[in-house]
């Protein structure tokens, strides 16, 4: 005896919740694997070492953002970094690192730059800061602070861009990052953000220039 229409539409409809259940557990399976592979530095003896106080880039001063503002990785290994991000403080160079200090802010960049070109480096390029209000943002990027304000033309020193550059030139190298505005971006340019930072008067075209002249010549290309 035939299938009715009825017992049909069941079988069908059975088999279709079979088959996207099974999909389903596929790809929860696939996005676990692909979890693990984010976690596997967390394994004793795994995790790449760390030096208190070591920097990444030659000059910077270390001063500890609170973990609260970070979490813990070993980029590139396991999350790939083609971004620079940049910012800017909107207040003081000191109460930029008093707020990434404060568990509570819940933000913090990889760097920040002073008026006068001091870099304080305050999370390791390996750790992903949070500082871009996107996370798959976070994981791919490093983060740089620039004490001053958008609406001031005067916080964008000589001095800060010059140390800036030679900053990002340095990141670009270690990863292979190509010098150009799609690898170095605003904070105003990342996904879902409603900052505007680093506003109308920081010089995109001077800053690009800078860094590709300190750039190694493999990532120096637009």
């Amino acid at each position: 005896m035939g299938e009715t229409k009825n017992d049909s539409d069941r079988r069908i409809g059975r088999r279709a919740l079979l088959v996207g259940g099974a999909a389903a557990a596929v790809g929860t399976a696939v996005l676990a694997r692909e979890e693990l592979s984010h976690l596997w530095w967390r394994v004793p003896g795994v995790e790449k070492p760390r030096t208190p106080g070591a920097v990444d880039f030659r000059g910077a001063q270390w001063t500890a953002a609170s973990p609260a503002n970070y979490r813990r990785a070993d980029r590139p290994a396991d999350y790939a970094i083609d971004r620079v991000v940049i910012h800017v403080t909107q207040g003081s160079f000191a109460s930029a690192v008093k707020a990434f200090q404060n568990p509570g802010h819940q933000a913090a960049a990889h760097y920040i730059v002073r008026r006068d070109g001091h870099v304080t480096q305050m999370i390791r390029e390996l750790d992903v800061a949070f500082h871009a209000g996107n996370r798959e943002y976070n994981e791919r990027s490093v983060g740089i602070e620039h004490e001053g304000f958008v609406d001031r033309a005067s916080s964008f020193t000589d001095a800060m861009y010059a140390s800036s550059a030679r900053l990002t030139a340095g990141i670009c190298g270690r990863y292979g990052i190509p010098v150009d505005r799609k690898h170095i971006i605003g904070h105003a340019e990342v996904p879902g953000t409603d900052h505007t930072d680093p506003g109308p008067h920081w010089d995109w075209g001077r800053y690009i220039r800078l860094v590709r002249q300190a750039a190694p010549a493999k990532s120096a290309r637009s």
